[in-house]
C-alpha cells in the first residue's frame, strides 16, 4: 500500500526473508529483530523505525504463541508466564514506545492482534484465552489514553486463520478441522482477511474509530 516497512520478528531468518521479499517487490524494507518481552528489544524496535524513516504512522503488534491446550491444573507455571509476557506484555510494551514516537509526530494508527479466543474460550485455553482478553481490555484502555492526542488504537479479533504457524502444526489439524465444522461460513480464514482490515484500520478509511475490537471469525462467534 506504499508504506515505509520495519519487519520485526524474534526469527532472524524468516523476518529478514520477509523484509527481502518486501524490498524486491518495491517496498522499502529493513529487518529488526526483536523479542516483544523485552523492553529494550521493543525500544530497539521502535528507535529502528524512526532513525530508517523519521516518523511512526502506523503500527501493527502482531506477535503471540498459543501453548498447549490443557486444563489449567495441568499448566506450568512457566507456560503461563510465556504465553502473558509475549501476548499481553509484549503488547504493551509495544503500545508504551509506539504511542511515545507518535505523540512527537502528531498521532497515528496502532492495531493489536487479539483473538476470538478472547471474546469466547474453549477448554484447555486458560492462558491464551486470558492473553487474548487482556489484549482487548488493553486496546480500549490506550485508545482512552490517547484519543486526544491524535493516535487510533484498535485491535483484531481472530477465528481460525490457514496458513500460520499454530493452524498449519500437525498437533493441531484435528482441532482445526473441527474449527472449521463449527465455523458457518464452513472455512478457515486467510492471512488476508485480517490484513485487508488491519490496513483498514491504519487507514483514513477508519479516521473515527479507536478502541474497538473487530471480530472476524467467519460466524464463529455467533453461536
Amino acid at each position: 500500500a506504499g508504506a515505509n516497512v520495519v519487519v520485526a520478528d524474534i526469527d532472524a531468518v524468516l523476518g529478514a526473508t520477509l523484509a527481502d521479499m518486501l524490498a524486491a517487490e518495491g517496498a522499502n524494507a529493513v529487518f529488526v529483530r526483536a523479542d516483544v518481552s523485552r523492553e529494550a528489544d521493543v525500544e530497539a524496535m521502535v528507535a529502528t523505525a524512526l532513525d530508517r524513516f523519521g516518523s511512526l504512522d502506523c503500527a501493527f503488534n502482531n506477535a503471540g504463541i498459543a501453548p498447549p491446550g490443557m486444563p489449567l491444573t495441568e499448566r506450568a507455571e512457566e507456560q503461563w508466564d510465556r504465553t502473558i509476557a509475549v501476548n499481553l506484555k509484549g503488547v504493551w510494551l509495544c503500545l508504551k514506545h509506539e504511542c511515545r514516537a507518535m505523540l512527537q509526530s502528531g498521532g497515528g494508527a496502532i492495531v493489536n492482534t487479539a483473538s476470538v479466543m478472547g471474546v469466547v474460550s474453549g477448554p484447555g485455553l486458560d492462558a491464551y484465552s486470558a492473553s487474548k482478553a487482556g489484549v482487548i481490555g488493553l486496546t480500549k484502555a490506550a485508545a482512552m489514553d490517547f484519543a486526544a492526542q491524535g493516535i487510533r488504537i484498535n485491535a483484531v479479533c481472530p477465528g481460525g486463520i490457514a496458513q500460520t504457524a499454530i493452524t498449519d502444526a500437525p498437533a493441531n489439524a484435528a482441532a482445526m478441522e473441527q474449527l472449521r465444522q463449527m465455523t458457518p461460513m464452513q472455512r478457515l480464514g486467510e492471512p488476508d482477511d485480517i490484513a485487508d482490515i488491519v490496513l483498514w484500520l491504519c487507514s483514513g478509511g477508519a479516521k473515527y474509530m479507536t478502541g474497538q475490537a473487530l471480530t472476524i471469525d467467519g460466524g464463529f462467534s455467533v453461536w
